[in-house]
């Protein structure tokens, strides 16, 4: 009861606050700072359409809005906006020009612990070192801007996209970001959402470590050396994203668990999944197509649920390092494209089972010239004759229900994403 009386008189709390708010406007030739300094919480300042050189710093719950984007450059020295209060927000700004120091973390927007609440949207960050630095701040909303990084600097030297330090309830949303190190950084970081970005030409789309109850939802990683990597994580949901033309992996799990990877494209990539020391995951209805190694599995990842995927051309669809078999769709299946067995009764599953890590498989490994010749009569009755076989196999992947055909009937709109380029 005392908790409803407290949230009951909050509105009346603020009401005096909202009523006597006073909207400040800045000119251009004028400086920002000085009317940041004057205005009280909760004062609304507004800048009109032009260049303010010189670095800020918001110490109190305010909003600061750009009108016509005007730009805010810190002359390539120390971060250009700092929010050091809780309740900021920046709307429609141009900031740019942080300086470039890795040890101080230079950022177009430094968000300082206790700095709750924050919210920067419709913003363009660019020539900064770090788009958006976030620490020790809760409930941050970072929506519907555009980041990119120093793209003259070599990758190494460059700092992220929006970086994320130990914080909770961050919500990034619709925000396009390229040319940093990593467009989405994010350690010990929890009960996030990140929906609908674009990550492109950087080393990862996204780099989760140590963070758990995530949401990583419909966006977009291409063209980076990887797309999205969670490391040392639990509890995430990755679902209807795509992560294509990557040069080395699409999606890493590395050491993760009791998470869900549902309804994703991987595709073009030069390894689709990476998956490494993971237990008690989903993975289901992926599409994997077209990428050099489907699936990279390895390092005692078992005791997962992999079941309606499709595995369509890759050239390699797995490549498994273990000591015994690991059985994927024992309940439903997947679909391989390169099955060869047949479906007598018409239910829709191969009646033989399929093998990943088949003799035919080891002669590619060992002899990457014979792929030519995997279309071949013979290659196809060499492979048949390893199933006859047992002793000339290897632990592998195997798929006791294979499905004839696959879930995903526009598979081949995902061919040819390879990326002849290095971010």
């Amino acid at each position: 009861m005392r908790r409803l009386r407290a949230l009951l008189a909050l509105p009346a709390l603020l009401l005096p606050l909202a009523l006597h708010a006073a909207t400040w406007t800045v000119h251009p030739g004028q400086s920002i700072q000085p009317v940041l300094d004057r205005a009280a919480a909760g004062d609304v300042v507004e800048i009109e359409r032009g260049f303010y050189a010189g670095q800020l710093l918001i110490s109190k719950p305010l909003t600061l809005r750009g009108l016509q984007r005007p730009t805010v450059s810190g002359g390539q020295q120390g971060d250009t906006i700092r929010i050091a209060a809780p309740d900021v927000t920046l709307e429609g700004l141009i900031v740019r020009d942080s300086g470039d120091s890795l040890l101080k973390q230079n950022a177009g927007i430094y968000v300082a612990p206790g700095s709750h609440r924050a919210a920067v949207r419709r913003c363009d960050l660019v020539y900064n070192l770090f788009g958006l630095w976030i620490e020790k701040a809760d409930g941050v909303r970072v929506e519907h801007n555009l980041i990119v990084g120093k793209r003259d600097y070599a990758s190494s030297q460059r700092g992220n996209g929006v970086q994320l330090y130990n914080t909770t309830g961050a919500q990034i949303v619709g925000n396009h970001i390229s040319f940093v190190r990593d467009a989405l950084y994010v350690d010990v970081s929890h009960h996030a959402v990140f929906r609908a970005n674009r990550l492109h030409h950087s080393r990862y789309g996204t780099h989760y470590m140590n963070s758990y109850h995530n949401l990583w939802e419909d966006n977009d990683s291409y063209r980076n050396r990887g797309g999205l990597a969670l490391m040392e994580v639990r509890d995430q949901v990755v679902r209807n994203n795509r992560a294509w033309g990557n040069t080395d992996h699409g999606i890493m799990l590395r050491t993760l668990q009791d998470s869900v990877i549902e309804n994703n494209v991987v595709a073009g990539n030069a390894r689709g999944f990476f998956i490494y020391d993971v237990e008690y995951a989903q993975l289901k209805g992926n599409l994997v197509v077209d990428n050099q190694v489907g699936v990279h599995l390895s390092a005692g990842s078992t005791r997962n649920r992999v079941e309606g995927n499709d595995f369509v051309g890759n050239r390699e669809q797995v490549r498994y390092v273990g000591a015994k078999d690991e059985t994927w769709g024992a309940q439903s299946g997947n679909h391989w494209s390169n099955y060869l067995g047949w479906d007598r009764d018409g239910d829709g599953l191969g009646d033989v089972r399929y093998e990943a890590n088949d003799l035919v498989d080891r002669l590619v490994w060992r002899h990457p010239a014979a792929r030519l010749l995997l279309a071949s009569p013979a290659v196809q009755a060499l492979r048949l004759v390893g199933q006859q076989f047992p002793l000339l196999r290897v632990p592998g992947v195997v798929d006791p229900k294979p499905r004839m055909h696959p879930a995903h009937p526009n598979w081949n709109e995902w061919n040819g994403k390879q990326s002849p380029l290095e971010p």
